[in-house]
């Protein structure tokens, strides 16, 4: 089958990968433009180019496929392609109505969602952030409504109770790749059964936004270490920042909200009475590292309070 790709971050790689490695035409990959980065402000490709290159696919690059004289052209090279069907992972625009209806397979995205639940722009940090315990990939027919269309083939997953965003992503990236296998093999042999989505049941994964990262320790130490793993959180600790990557919910204690209850292990007091024990961390002008390493450069005092 002739297929095009379109895609941009590293999610979305192992879906091209294993297209690429198929006996499918991946006839071309549409990607985001790339971008500039450090001090000076290098061009970087972004990761689905990368991978499109290693495997001698031609790659374009529009600034938008909506309007313009970008988007004229790339409808036309399009066009000109003909392709059986378009694959979308990730890849950061919305597509107007004359590219979903120009193959005759119609457009099948990749999501990182058991939708309906999660549609939009962070599926994965939002469940984490919620505390959800189970998530999953959802392949789906596109429409003009933003991850409304038909549902066709999902795969599910447990989330780890301390597992990150930056982990189930990994995770679920890969199984985006083979719920696509599956989704397009059944396209291929006829077998694709397509469900509606119900709106009633849905809810909309808004985007990330810096001020979401300020932990407040007056609050349960289930939501501030679901903060920490799903999006990376900070407070303050004599006046510099510290940023916490990793953590774990820990016994009880007595003391006030954002106080350290265990120097030893920085554990420090939620405002549930419960504690949590931070795992790694990264201070102001510092490297990230492993609480451990960290408390061998400086010394904590219980009761010491951060925020």
């Amino acid at each position: 089958m002739k297929i095009v790709f379109m895609g941009t971050p590293d999610f979305a790689v192992p879906c091209l990968r294993a297209l690429a490695q198929s006996d499918n035409d991946v006839a071309a990959v549409f990607t985001q433009p790339d971008k500039p980065k450090g001090r000076g402000y290098k061009m970087i490709p972004t990761p689905v180019k990368k991978c499109a290159e290693e495997y001698n696919i031609p790659v374009y690059q529009p600034v938008s496929l909506r309007k313009g004289e970008d988007a004229e052209k790339s409808i036309k090279i399009l066009k000109e392609i003909n392709p059986e069907l378009i694959i979308v992972v990730a890849y950061g625009q919305l597509l107007p109505k004359s590219v979903l209806e120009l193959p005759e397979n119609g457009c099948i995205n990749i999501h990182a969602s058991l939708l309906p639940k999660y549609r939009g722009a962070a599926p994965i940090q939002r469940c984490v952030l919620d505390g959800e315990k189970i998530t999953g990939v959802t392949s789906m027919m596109m429409e003009e409504g933003l991850d409304t269309g038909d549902m066709l083939i999902s795969d599910k997953t447990e989330i780890g109770a301390d597992e990150t965003a930056s982990e189930l992503h990994d995770r679920l990236s890969l199984m985006g790749a083979e719920v696509l296998v599956q989704t397009v093999d059944a396209l291929k042999k006829g077998e694709l059964i397509r469900k509606k989505q119900n709106d009633d049941e849905a809810c909309y994964a808004k985007m990330i936004t810096k001020d979401m990262s300020s932990l407040d320790f007056s609050k349960p130490a289930a939501e501030i270490h679901n903060v920490i793993r799903g999006i990376t959180g900070f407070t303050v600790m004599n006046g510099k920042r510290l940023k916490i990557y990793r953590s774990t919910v820990s016994g009880e204690a007595s003391g006030d909200p954002g106080t350290i209850d265990n120097e030893k292990d920085f554990t420090v007091v939620c405002g549930d009475g419960k504690c949590l024990k931070l795992l790694e961390v990264q201070y102001e002008g510092g490297k990230r590292m492993s609480t451990s390493d960290f408390l061998r450069g400086r010394k904590l005092e219980k009761g010491q309070k951060l925020g």
